[in-house]
């Protein structure tokens, strides 16, 4: 079996090759090629080099290789994982940074950031994949790099690459959480956890042992505000409570990323405070990726470092291991993915892209059925089923009116003459990463539209 990780330098590259360890006697590996492109090169090396200590450290014969050469790696592939990030850290930082300038939440992959990065995102995967169809028709493409559900809606239904499955870690801290709560309330054992939604974006129901749904009572034990556990939220998502009330009456449990959508005004307050101090969560990610790359160079260092769970992604990479795993052995692991519809979620498009619970079985995902969201939430997923829609025509086409339109029913974009001017601003930005509005951003520097970092 032949793995190929585009965006190989990634920081977590080591938790990738921990999870093909940990599933040795099931995924008969014989070579893992690392990808990154010129920028990353450094990176590439150092986080190569620990990957093959890892490797050796386990007693395993898999090669491991470091390339920029993205075709070379291709070729006869069984499986591709992507977790690229174009134009790096510094670009995160614009797409936070430049939202928060206008007084609008600058987040990674909600908001106006989040567009910017699918604009600058999504010609990559189109691209991967035409290499893909000449050189690896064969191969399932496993996605994680954000906005991961975007991504993947772009990969499937304008690439045409059917067998691309979108994976994120949200659900996983989710369950984790679930199960924290019922152990606070004394019950233990197992649960069963549905979800349905948008990546970052979803919601979901639990169930016990016995068959009884848990939800409420889950609801009780994180929201009300007697109660004496802590609202949990991801240590990249700063964890203002929920309003009770509000989420007794959906009944459903949220995602942290909800807290963007249903905590609007606080959520902001808080981002302009670490605005002012130069501590926006991209700022800080770039300072913890730099320990973890000094980490990384020690030559005694063979295995995962405790200080990557800081990073704020942790457990991406081990689903993708599980995901593999589950295709290979048709294991029927139930997950939640990114995966076509098909029905699951009676609200939206049979074959748009959702995250859903799915069994993994060898011919990709089959999705758990949903059926209807309650009125209380039904609109908010269609509202951004519609402009995750948008965002790909633009991202395809570079259309600026599209983009626009994006920006506009955008519900963290206020709509509106300053968010044109922040659409303006952000093209000109990212001008080195959108080939596709090379014309557009010619056409505004001409009028005077320029960067100027805040």
């Amino acid at each position: 079996m032949k793995i190929v990780t585009i965006g190989g330098g990634s920081s977590y590259t080591p938790e990738l090759i921990e999870g093909f360890i940990l599933r040795k006697h099931e995924l008969p590996i014989t070579e893992i090629w690392l990808v990154d492109v010129e920028e990353g090169r450094e990176k590439l090396e150092i986080v190569g080099a620990m990957a093959k200590r890892m490797v050796k450290a386990a007693g395993l014969d898999w090669k491991v290789n470091l390339t920029l050469d993205r075709r070379e790696a291709l070729k006869d592939a069984d499986f591709v994982t992507t977790q690229f990030r174009v134009g790096l850290l510094d670009a995160r930082i614009r797409d936070e940074r430049i939202p928060l300038s206008y007084g609008f939440i600058g987040q990674e992959t909600n908001g106006a950031g989040g567009m910017m990065k699918a604009f600058r995102t999504i010609p990559v995967i189109l691209s991967i994949i035409e290499d893909m169809k000449e050189l690896c028709p064969n191969a399932w493409l496993a996605n994680f790099t954000n906005p991961s559900g975007i991504v993947t809606e772009a990969a499937i239904k304008v690439g045409g690459w059917k067998r691309t499955v979108g994976l994120c870690n949200v659900p996983i801290m989710m369950e984790k959480f679930c199960r924290e709560a019922m152990d606070y309330r004394g019950h233990t054992g197992e649960l069963y956890t549905k979800f349905a939604g948008l990546n970052h974006f979803h919601w979901h129901r639990v169930w016990d042992k016995a068959g009884n749904e848990v939800t409420q009572e889950i609801i009780e034990t994180l929201y009300h505000p007697e109660n004496h556990m802590p609202d949990k939220s991801m240590r990249n998502i700063r964890a203002i409570s929920f309003k009770y009330d509000q989420v007794k009456d959906t009944g459903l449990l949220p995602c942290p990323y909800h807290r963007y959508y249903y905590l609007s005004g606080d959520m902001l307050a808080h981002e302009l405070e670490e605005f002012a101090k130069g501590e926006t969560r991209a700022e800080v990610v770039k300072r913890t990726e730099a320990e973890l790359f000094e980490l990384y160079k020690d030559v005694k260092l063979d295995y995962k470092p405790e200080q990557l769970t800081k990073r704020g992604g942790t457990y991406y990479s081990d689903a993708a291991c599980e995901l593999i795993a589950s295709i290979v052995n048709n294991k029927k692991t139930r997950m939640v993915v990114s995966t076509q519809n098909n029905g699951a979620l009676s609200d939206l498009p049979y074959d748009c892209i959702v995250e859903v619970s799915a069994e993994i079985t060898s011919h990709g995902p089959e999705p758990i059925h949903w059926g209807a969201f309650p009125s209380s939430t039904r609109g908010m997923v269609q509202s951004m089923k519609a402009m995750e829609e948008v965002v790909i025509d633009a991202a395809v086409s570079g259309d600026y009116a599209k983009a626009l339109q994006a920006f506009t029913i955008n519900p963290l974009v206020q709509a509106g003459t300053k968010a044109k001017e922040m659409l303006d601003v952000m093209l000109v930005a990212n001008k080195d990463y959108l080939p596709q509005f090379k014309s557009v951003i010619a056409d505004l520097e001409a009028k005077g539209v320029t960067y100027v970092k805040p």
